[in-house]
């Protein structure tokens, strides 16, 4: 396990161990104590080796904590979502007046961006703090629904000037992480939606919180019709690439009737005179009734279909077609 503290206002970022953690903690103001869990490590309880609440804060650090937003009294817990590569994590997060703890499973390098964020924010306290995490797993969402977008379209484009059977699995991949981005993302911003509403009718809410809480409310809105927006692209280019193998099949379809409107009758012609009828055996003998009937017949109905064929102009528009 990595403990990292970051400590305000001078957004200094130190490593030390749960020890040195909790005396932080305990003297301490305005700190960010993030935890990366090893993948591996024994379950164990984060919260009592942090000097907290264990029985209320079981949850906290646990594996397979599905999304979550708890207001508790002088606290509050989060279970966020955060993008990492082609891979959704999770991380914990638990804010109080003095000091807000962070936990993942992953190396999400959330101190660091966090750290960025806050040397540019300059948060007063906590929650302010509390919504620039918040604010920096939205924008890994952003970000990942913004890439496959344009990947998307980029196939689409392709598509039309050469399709082939790769970009259909491309696509299944796309449509696939777009949902994986809206049922990660959805639950989490219902849950949040439902404490800061909460919040915010409380008259003694602070403003500057309220502000706070409204932006992370648009910024998570406008980033859910980012991945509805790609979830909509995906399905338009699964469309377009349907579209293109019917015109495609169609093509075929069109050149085999019109092999058909010249074999067809020839097919006809050599099955009758095929047959052992008395009259054909018996009377076409001579070879002026061969040319006449067997060829003559068989290119007079060639000359038909060529002739119909021109003028329904069926050559035309297969031409117009290629």
């Amino acid at each position: 396990m990595t403990v990292t503290v970051v400590s305000m206002p001078e957004v200094n970022i130190d490593r030390t161990d749960f020890a040195g953690a909790r005396e932080r903690m305990a003297r301490e103001s305005l700190l960010l104590v993030d935890v990366e869990l090893a993948p591996e490590a024994e379950p164990v309880s984060l919260a009592a080796r942090l000097g907290l609440d264990a029985e209320e804060l079981d949850w906290f650090g646990r594996a397979g904590e599905p999304a979550r937003a708890d207001f508790l009294g002088d606290r509050a817990g989060f279970v966020v979502p955060v993008v990492q590569g082609d891979r959704i994590h999770h991380v914990h997060v638990l804010v109080t007046e003095r000091f807000l703890a962070t936990a993942h499973h992953a190396r999400t390098g959330l101190a660091q961006q966090i750290a960025k964020g806050l040397r540019h924010e300059r948060p007063a306290d906590t929650v302010h703090m509390l919504f620039i995490v918040l604010q920096e797993a939205l924008a890994t969402f952003r970000l990942s629904a913004v890439r496959s977008l344009l990947e998307t379209e980029e196939l689409e484009d392709e598509m039309f000037e050469d399709r082939r059977a790769d970009q259909l699995q491309s696509l299944a991949r796309l449509r696939r992480r777009s949902a994986q981005l809206h049922h990660a993302l959805l639950p989490f911003l219902q849950v949040t939606d439902a404490v800061l509403t909460r919040r915010m009718i409380n008259p003694s809410f602070p403003e500057e919180r309220q502000r706070c809480a409204r932006e992370f409310q648009t910024a998570g809105r406008l980033v859910l019709a980012d991945i509805e927006s790609l979830q909509e692209a995906t399905r338009r280019s699964f469309a377009s690439y349907s579209s293109l193998v019917a015109g495609e099949q169609n093509g075929v379809i069109n050149r085999l009737a019109l092999v058909s409107v010249i074999f067809l009758p020839l097919s006809f012609l050599t099955g009758f005179f095929g047959m052992n009828f008395t009259f054909l055996t018996d009377k076409l003998e001579s070879r002026d009734d061969f040319w006449l009937l067997a060829i003559g017949l068989q290119a007079l109905v060639l000359l038909g279909s060529f002739y119909l064929l021109h003028r329904t102009r069926i050559w035309r528009r297969l031409l117009d077609e290629d």
